[in-house]
């Protein structure tokens, strides 16, 4: 496993994150499985897991806590703090004072350490932005009284969903740590503005939805049907599926002895960028991270590839059930 900066705060994370969601409860929910996939992921090098207080209600929190309560100082661990409206995406004309309010932003970390068990996070986030709220104090010094008291140590933003725009102002001023935000093989406008911007002022750059939900790993295909709960039913249509599933059969011709699978193809174009501090894929299940740190171990993509697959750039506009 390799590791980079997460921007300038002198956290050194894995380049393969454990991103905790699918852990939290949607869809079918296994604690057992999902507590042996992060301690595999530790033995395997991965030392950053992203969690959110939103994800089952603590419930991811919980497990993470479960998993390294006695190896606290050897893992870096990332939440975020939810809208108080309880919705996302937050718009340009919900008021800061309804959305992240210092006291909700406070009250909201006290809850994710007291489901963590522990005493501080390595970083902090806001669970949605919008851009309105860059030159706003209120969120930023709830940060900040929360890093003077020693609970968390950086603070950053997670980019409202197909959105790598409304970051980028936050990003060229340098007012937060990290952004997390949804960059892949298909969603590659983030390399017009914000990955750029983030090199510049070195702000850690968090990548989200590698696999474009499980299209760009070859986990979604046409005719594919969906478990009780499983958000992306409403999300994966067929014919979404159909267009989706003539692109990923295009990039199999990338795919070589040294990189086998789509989705470590997936990982590997990601972290072909030097803005990117960590890439952050769900995972479930052990066999889900012995595949996904092989991206890290293996021979990196060579500049000629990572050319050839900027051309597989697919902006499809496809909200999600909640946008």
């Amino acid at each position: 496993m390799k590791y980079r900066e997460l921007g300038k705060t002198g956290l050194m994370v894995s380049e393969i994150g454990f991103g905790a969601w699918g852990i939290g409860g949607w869809g079918k929910r296994d604690d057992v499985e999902a507590i042996k996939a992060l301690e595999r992921s530790f033995d395997l090098g991965i030392n950053f897991f992203d969690t959110a207080y939103a994800y089952g209600n603590g419930h991811s929190e919980k497990l993470i806590g479960q998993a390294f309560g006695n190896r606290r100082s050897e893992v870096i661990i990332a939440s975020k703090v939810p809208p108080k409206t309880s919705r996302w995406p937050v718009q340009d004309y919900d008021p800061l004072e309804k959305t992240f309010p210092t006291d909700w932003i406070i009250e909201c970390t006290e809850k994710s350490l007291k489901n963590l068990g522990c005493d501080y996070l390595d970083l902090q986030q806001l669970h949605a932005w919008s851009d309105v709220y860059t030159d706003q104090e209120e969120w930023r010094e709830a940060f900040l009284r929360l890093q003077q008291a020693g609970k968390i140590r950086a603070f950053g933003i997670s980019a409202n969903d197909w959105n790598p725009y409304n970051s980028v102002n936050l990003v060229q001023k340098g007012r937060v740590d990290s952004v997390q935000v949804i960059y892949n093989i298909f969603e590659q406008r983030p390399e017009e503005q914000l990955l750029p911007a983030a090199l510049d002022q070195k702000v850690g750059i968090l990548a989200r939805v590698p696999f474009e939900e499980g299209l760009l790993s070859g986990a979604l295909r046409p005719g594919m049907t969906f478990d009780q709960g499983d958000w992306r039913k409403g999300w994966a249509t067929p014919d979404r599926l159909e267009e989706a599933g003539r692109r990923v059969d295009a990039l199999k011709l990338f795919l070589d002895d040294i990189t086998p699978t789509l989705a470590e193809l997936a990982l590997k174009y990601i972290l072909g960028h030097l803005a990117i501090s960590s890439v952050i894929p769900g995972m479930r299940k052990v066999r889900h991270v012995e595949a996904n740190v092989r991206a890290s171990e293996t021979q990196p993509l060579t500049p000629e590839v990572l050319l050839e697959l900027k051309k597989h750039a697919f902006v499809h506009g496809w909200a999600y059930p909640w946008s």
